[in-house]
Order: C-alpha cells, then sequence, then structure tokens
C-alpha cells in the first residue's frame, strides 16, 4: 500500500472526508505531504498520529471553505499557468499609505486598474505588536487585522471586491518568527513550559555563542547580535531580526501545524498568494549561517502539498534575499520541480539593474543574468525594481559570474557611495542603511525617483536633469515589464514620489532608516496623473503604456527572457521565444545615445509602440531610451 492509499485510510477511520474532490486531491498531493513531514519529523515517535493532526487541520479548512473559493481553485487547477500570463502587473503597498483603510483600498480599486493592476500586495495588515514592531512584520495575532486598516470582515470584503475585478490579494505571511507579545511568547514568559519548545532558549550562553560564529547580523546598525536575554527566564531567545521578534522553532511539529491552520485560515478569507517572509531562516543549524538549510525546502515542500489539497487557488512565493545560485532552488528543481513556491522574487535582476544604472554598462548584468539558472515551467519571477526593503547590496557579496568577492565588495562600496549621493556626478537621493563601521556594505534606503535622480532635478529646478530622471525611471521599468513574471509596481513610483524627507518627525518612526522610501502616496500627484505637463502625468502615462504593450506584445505565458549579446556596453538586450509569439526589448543605461546591430533573423522587425519598421542593422537608442520589437506578421 503506497503512502497516498494509508493516508486516505487513516482519514477515513478518524472521520469522513469531506467530498469526492479532497480525496482527489489527497491521492494526488498526499504522498508529496508524507515524505516532506516524515523527512521533518520522522524521529518525533507518533509520526503517523502527527501526519492525521496535520491533515486534519487540513480537511477542516477545505470544509470550511467559502463555496467562491472552491470554485475559484476549480478554475485555477483547470488552467494552472494563469499567474504566468503576460497581463500579470502587481502593486505593492502599505495599507495606511495608499488608502488608509482596508475599506479605503477598496474605494481605490478603479486606480489600480488604471495600472492594468492584476495582483495587489498590502504589506503587513496583521495584529502587530504594540509599540515597535518592524513595520507590521512582528505579529502578534495571526487571526486578527491590524484595527488602524479594519476587521477581518473588511479583509474578506476587499478580498472579494479585488477577486471580482479581476485583481489577486497577496499578504505577507511572516513564517518565520512572532512577536514578543503573541500568545506562545506571553506563554513561555508565564512559565508555561509546552510553549518552551516554539521557540529557541538557550540557557546556556555557550550554546549561543557557538551558533553566533557562523551567523550573520541582518541589522548590525540598530540590532547586532542573533540572540536577545530574557530576564525574567535567565535565558537567551533567538531573534535574528529584532529583540522583540522571537525565531520559531520548526524542529517542533505544533509550530509547523499551528502556523498551517493560520495560513489555511487566512487563504479561507481570501487571500490568494502569501509572501513568505524571511524564509531563508526557517531552519537551525550549528556551524552554518542558518539560511537556505535543506529543511527549509522540505518545510516548503510539506505547505505546498498541504495547501494544493485545501486551496490550490492559493500561490507561495519565497521573499529569499540571496545569491542566485540559492535563490532558483526556492521555485523547485529536478525532482521537486512544482513542489516548492509558485512565486519567488527576482532580487538578482533588481540588484543588478541598479547596479548597471550607476556604472551606466551592462556588462555586470548581463553576465550575472546569463548565469541565473532556468525556472521551472510551473513557476514564475515576480520582477521589480523597488519595494519597502532596502536595496541589499550584501548580497553582491557571494554572487560569481566570473568575478571575485574582492571585486564584488568594491563594486558594492561604489553602489553604497554613488546612491546616497557620496561621489561626485551622482544624480541619486538616498540613505547609507545598517552599514555601520566594522561592517561589509549593507544596503541603499530611497524612492526609486529620488534614487533616479528626480528630486536633485525637481530642487534644482533643472527641466533637462528632469526629462533624464523620467526616462531613467521608464527605462527600468521597461525591463522589469519586459522580463517575464509578474511585474511588480512599488506605490508612488507610476508618479515619481520622492523620499519623505520627514519621516523620522513621524509617529510610526522606530529607528529605521527604510521609512525614508515609505511615505504617503501624495494625493496631489495622484489628482495630476492624466496631465501631461506635470512630471506625474508623464511617468504615469508612460508606465500605463508599458503596461499595455505588456499585455499586447509579451508571449502568453513568459517567466525569464533570454539575455542578448547587443554589441553596445550599455545596452541590455532581452529576447523572448515562445509558441505564442516572439519579442526583443532593447535599454539604454547610458545618458548618452547608443547604436547597435542585431540580426534580423530573415524578418521584418517592428516597434511594438507604434509598428513602425526597423532597420536591425543600425539602431540607435536614445539616453535612457528603450525599445521593444516584434517580427511583422
Amino acid at each position: 500500500m503506497d503512502d497516498r492509499s494509508a493516508l486516505l485510510d487513516a482519514l477515513s477511520a478518524r472521520h469522513a472526508l469531506p467530498d469526492e474532490t479532497f480525496k482527489t486531491r489527497v491521492l494526488q498531493y498526499g504522498a508529496d505531504a508524507v515524505a516532506a513531514l516524515h523527512r521533518l519529523y520522522g524521529g518525533h515517535g507518533d509520526v503517523s498520529g502527527l501526519i492525521a493532526r496535520i491533515m486534519d487541520i487540513t480537511a477542516a479548512a477545505y470544509a470550511s471553505r467559502p463555496e467562491a473559493l472552491k470554485q475559484l481553485d476549480l478554475a485555477r487547477s483547470q488552467e494552472p499557468g494563469w499567474f504566468r500570463k503576460a497581463d500579470r502587473i502587481g502593486y505593492t503597498c502599505y495599507v495606511d499609505r495608499f488608502a488608509g483603510t482596508l475599506q479605503g483600498v477598496g474605494a481605490r480599486i478603479p486606480y489600480l486598474k488604471e495600472l492594468g493592476v492584476t495582483y495587489l500586495h498590502l504589506l503587513p495588515v496583521l495584529q502587530p505588536r504594540a509599540g515597535r514592531n518592524d513595520g507590521g512584520y512582528a505579529v502578534a495575532d495571526y487571526y486578527a487585522i491590524n484595527p488602524r486598516y479594519g476587521t477581518m470582515d473588511d479583509l474578506r470584503q476587499l478580498a472579494a471586491q479585488l477577486r471580482q475585478n479581476g485583481i489577486s490579494l497577496c499578504m505577507d505571511f511572516v513564517c518565520n518568527h512572532t512577536a514578543d507579545d503573541h500568545a506562545w511568547a506571553r506563554s513561555v514568559l508565564a512559565g508555561e513550559p509546552q510553549y518552551r519548545d516554539y521557540y529557541y532558549l538557550f540557557e546556556d550562553r555557550r550554546l549561543a555563542d557557538a551558533y553566533e560564529e557562523t551567523l550573520e547580523e541582518i541589522f548590525p546598525g540598530t540590532a547586532p547580535g542573533n540572540f536577545t536575554y530574557l530576564e525574567p527566564l535567565n535565558a537567551w531567545v533567538w531573534t535574528t531580526f529584532y529583540p522583540f521578534q522571537w525565531d520559531l522553532n520548526y524542529a517542533n511539529p505544533a509550530v509547523f501545524a499551528q502556523m498551517l491552520k493560520a495560513l489555511l485560515f487566512l487563504a479561507n478569507q481570501g487571500v490568494e498568494v502569501f509572501r513568505l517572509d524571511s524564509a531563508p531562516f526557517l531552519w537551525k543549524r550549528l556551524g552554518t549561517n542558518c539560511q537556505n538549510q535543506p529543511e527549509t525546502h522540505v518545510i516548503i515542500r510539506a505547505l505546498r502539498a498541504l495547501v494544493n489539497m485545501a486551496a490550490p487557488a492559493v500561490l507561495l512565493k519565497a521573499e529569499a534575499v540571496v545569491p542566485s545560485d540559492q535563490l532558483v532552488r526556492y521555485l523547485g528543481r529536478g525532482a521537486n520541480t512544482g513542489k516548492e513556491c509558485h512565486l519567488a522574487y527576482n532580487t538578482t535582476l533588481m540588484t543588478q539593474l541598479w547596479s548597471a544604472l550607476a556604472s551606466g554598462t551592462v556588462t555586470r548584468l548581463v553576465k550575472v543574468l546569463k548565469a541565473l539558472p532556468p525556472i521551472p515551467d510551473q513557476a514564475s519571477w515576480l520582477t521589480y525594481i523597488r519595494c519597502h526593503d532596502d536595496i541589499v547590496w550584501s548580497v553582491l557579496n557571494h554572487e560569481k559570474a566570473g568575478y571575485s568577492q574582492e571585486d564584488w565588495l568594491q563594486h558594492a562600496r561604489f553602489l553604497s557611495a554613488f546612491y546616497s549621493g557620496q561621489i561626485e556626478g551622482s544624480f541619486a537621493s538616498g540613505q547609507v542603511f545598517q552599514t555601520c563601521k566594522g561592517h561589509q556594505v549593507h544596503g541603499t534606503s530611497g524612492t526609486m525617483a529620488s534614487l533616479c535622480g528626480l528630486e536633485k532635478a525637481l530642487a534644482a529646478q533643472d527641466p533637462v536633469q528632469i526629462d533624464l530622471a523620467i526616462a531613467r525611471i521608464l527605462m527600468l521599468y521597461s525591463v522589469v515589464f519586459a522580463y517575464g513574471g509578474i511585474a511588480l509596481i512599488n506605490m508612488g513610483d507610476e508618479l515619481g514620489l520622492l523620499n519623505d524627507r520627514d519621516y523620522q518627525k513621524r509617529d510610526n518612526y522606530d529607528g529605521d532608516g527604510r521609512w525614508l522610501h515609505r511615505g504617503f502616496l501624495d494625493e496631489d500627484l495622484r489628482r495630476a496623473r492624466h496631465d501631461q505637463d506635470s512630471v506625474a502625468g508623464r511617468i504615469f502615462t508612460g508606465m500605463t503604456q508599458l503596461a499595455a504593450l505588456r499585455a499586447r506584445c509579451l508571449p502568453r505565458h513568459v517567466s525569464q527572457a533570454r539575455v542578448l549579446e547587443t554589441g553596445a556596453p550599455a545596452v541590455l538586450g532581452l529576447h523572448h521565444c515562445a509558441g505564442e509569439g516572439e519579442m526583443i526589448a532593447l535599454a539604454n543605461f547610458s545618458a548618452a545615445s547608443a547604436t547597435l546591430s542585431l540580426d534580423d533573423c530573415g524578418k521584418t522587425w517592428v516597434s511594438c509602440a507604434d509598428g513602425a519598421a526597423h532597420d536591425m542593422a543600425r539602431i540607435t537608442l536614445p539616453a535612457y531610451g528603450y525599445l521593444w520589437l516584434t517580427p511583422k506578421a
């Protein structure tokens, strides 16, 4: 008898299966779930009982799933590549900064549709810790909404509104840690022994020190070290990020079961995509940096199989800011193809785009993208140029692509200095983030517009520099939109939102320099989005044109473009050639015009924008210009 049949028998013995649909899914995904859970918890005694309890959670979530969502599950199951369509465009924002409340977000759905948005990522909305909470990433209750934003009913209603408008709701699922005022943490502090193993607690500092020897410091400037002393317990708790965020112990199966239950509850509220926050940190192993451990991938495979049973319309997205050779693994490879995350942030592309813009050459960008392994057909990238976090230069230190580590370190120092305006001639107005004495370069904070030179240009009232800044913004987004996957717009990029220079005066400020680029949506800019004489209007129009081009010209299912050799040091070339169509995208990363020659392959190539024919033997791009081409029908 195989694992799937044994699982069905065990479930039937405990209670009746919900229906034939669930039984079919158990047969389809049960072996993957059992294999993963055995790998994680096979040494925990009654592993069969444990698996049965986890399946009870999964079956109960399926049974309580609303009928509208079950219909969505059915539709998505019949079209598994739905999230890889060319019209998939995302938007990410904080609720309060975009629209005040969840109800306010619903009122702005027409605005999102103007941009072609089909995927909305609301940054942390769950009940956060009181006081400092890392921008909401210190979750106190996975079953409650931040009262400043609304209620769980508001979330459910918003999800339904978005779904009716063809927009999938994404939310953060903070899976590596909880807040120190979460019920489990409070129980630990109250001396309840059954909850001690929900976290990593060390009464002997020597063991914590042994781990610390090989760990990285995530926030060396504001939260050095990885452990926090708890005086009431005379013990040290593992806190990778901030002292008020306690790392969960996934070696304890109760933690996995409870986190699965919370995720499925939120899926039943209508959330369609979960960003697995800090996914690489889920498993700890002495003598390593405790990132990207094999068991981390097994945890994700178990989640994927169980979510596929209860809510197959739901996507899992890895938030993994790791080097490219580790990054692709979160999408599943080899025997694990189609068994890990559906989506992952292409941090490699993001950091290398900023690298190319600062240097005015695409040499590194091309080498790194060529070294990036292909991803499975069942998965897709999320491509982006900015997000709520800093641009993490430290990830460059582990790239290869023919460069030495020392070369990458020097380049990271250059990028940090350039984007913080410390290099003469720099157009950027960012700030250094978490780079402090005795540590390697960490990251840079700043909105896209300010990093692209718009802030300085507007301050100088220099029309030439304003034009160049707008061109940089649209050129970078042309690459993000052309590369493949879900193209993500960070709130305010579409309007040229500048740095929030008053961020330290805001009530939410907690010593975190990333609030520089987490400002409120400027209503004056939003109202000016159709005014072609305004900067906001020019950028907004350019973005909507890119969205329309993408939907019209990109092949139907694309996740990763092939890099072309253009022969021009400043010009990136991307090529899509699929059964549904072909497209070439070119982007000039220089302030000077660039001329290049490409093989026409015996075809007549025309602009995707206006249909004009182009001589492939001599293509000229203006400063920071871009061009999309497709063969004439």
